[in-house]
């Protein structure tokens, strides 16, 4: 499999992390924190050589100069997402755009304030929706709706999301879901879920940290009012990286839309003049707020780059193969031993499996990791592996597979 990958030349332009010998190490945790690609030095040397040379000319003058920096990023970054350059902008940190989001499509009356959420949303989704709630004035608790799974299962199902919506749909102001939960790795149908929003007058959203650069998105057509993801993940950009924000093309030039303003939020022909009455630029970019760090852009543009080369048809499709080949050795551990809580149905699902094993703790977890095998815990008792396509190898899969067979021996 590996010698027939046609992605297999793009691991080499990845730096792969390394045991205190010298071997490289079997990493399958680009679900949260993905690899440095090797160029990204070259692309964040250039612009540091640019400051060291130009000072504050390089604004204009720089190689790639900084006032239109961030466009440099919006082509490829709406071609993974499946969105159009106007619907998409690169900016500060996937909470704080969550929150301004917020600003604009989370409209609460006093009858109709409630948001919906899955039960295990990422914690930091559920915090940023109470809050918003007591920001508002109402009671945290009781404004949360909370989409369960069903007992002893680990997926949602759509018809309880459904009849919740039908049930309180007239007291739902928002519906915001992580589109690929960070849990179990459920892949939701946005476009399913949005409609549903939708039909009973709530305003949808996603958070999409764990699907971009993982699935195919495509965010335009899920007729999302707005969705939101990080870059450090899948899209390799680096620790704490900036993140990027979506919002609907029928939205673009609503001026009256509420929305918390800074001046990159104004239109670039007058932005300098200084003492303007602000005019809101059209599009996600009227969601910015301030200069954005080249650096961190720089980096990013460096993995985007990269993405444009593979294109992400080429990239699930290599996504798919090598994690139903982790299914498939896993299952060969017998189903005593683990339990996958990942969709089995490709499409239900990205790269990552969420495995579970059969009286185990953490313990088993660090005898993984001390092996040589880099992935992810998650309380109470969940390992995540995520094969990431552009750079893990079915090599890597197999060893992994086979170093949890021996300490499980």
């Amino acid at each position: 499999m590996d010698q027939n990958d046609p992605l297999k030349n793009y691991r080499q332009k990845f730096h792969i992390p390394k045991d205190k010998d010298g071997n490289e190490l079997v990493y399958l945790c680009g679900n949260s924190l993905g690899l440095q690609p090797k160029s990204t030095k070259t692309y964040i040397d250039q612009e540091l050589n640019d400051w060291a040379n130009l000072g504050v000319e390089g604004h204009t003058q720089a190689k790639n100069p900084w006032l239109p920096y961030h466009e440099f990023l919006t082509e490829n970054m709406a071609k993974i997402v499946g969105a159009k350059p106007i619907e998409v902008v690169t900016m500060n940190t996937l909470t704080a755009n969550l929150h301004f989001m917020m600003v604009s499509f989370y409209k609460p009356t006093p009858k109709r304030y409630k948001i919906v959420i899955e039960a295990d949303a990422f914690p930091s989704d559920k915090y940023a929706v109470e809050s918003q709630l007591r920001h508002h004035g109402f009671d945290d608790k009781e404004g949360l709706i909370l989409w369960k799974p069903r007992p002893n299962e680990e997926y949602y199902h759509y018809e309880d999301l459904k009849n919740i919506v039908e049930q309180q749909g007239d007291e739902i102001a928002l519906i915001l879901i992580g589109n690929t939960n960070y849990y179990t790795g459920q892949f939701f149908d946005m476009k399913r879920i949005s409609d549903l929003g939708h039909k009973h007058g709530c305003m949808v959203g996603f958070d999409c940290a764990h699907g971009a650069g993982n699935v195919k998105l495509n965010l335009h057509d899920s007729g999302a009012d707005f969705a939101v993801w990080c870059s450090y993940k899948y899209l390799n950009s680096g620790p704490g990286s900036i993140a990027a924000a979506f919002v609907h093309e029928r939205h673009a030039h609503n001026k009256t839309l509420n929305r918390f303003a800074g001046w990159w939020s104004h239109n670039k022909q007058t932005r300098f003049n200084m003492r303007d009455e602000f005019d809101v630029l059209p599009g996600a970019e009227g969601w910015q707020l301030s200069n954005p760090p080249i650096l961190s852009l720089a980096a990013i543009r460096a993995s985007l780059d990269i993405f444009a080369e593979v294109g992400m048809d080429a990239l699930t499709e290599k996504s798919k193969k090598i994690t139903g080949y982790l299914e498939f050795l896993l299952k060969q551990l017998g189903e005593d031993t683990i339990k996958i809580i990942t969709p089995e149905n490709p499409e239900e699902r990205g790269c990552q499996l969420s495995i579970q094993v059969k009286n185990a703790n953490k313990v088993l977890f660090d005898k993984l990791t001390a092996s040589g095998v880099i992935a992810d815990w998650r309380e109470p008792d969940v390992i995540r592996c995520a094969p990431a396509p552009l750079y893990n190898s079915y090599e890597d899969v197999f060893n992994m597979v086979n170093r949890l067979k021996s300490i499980l021996n």
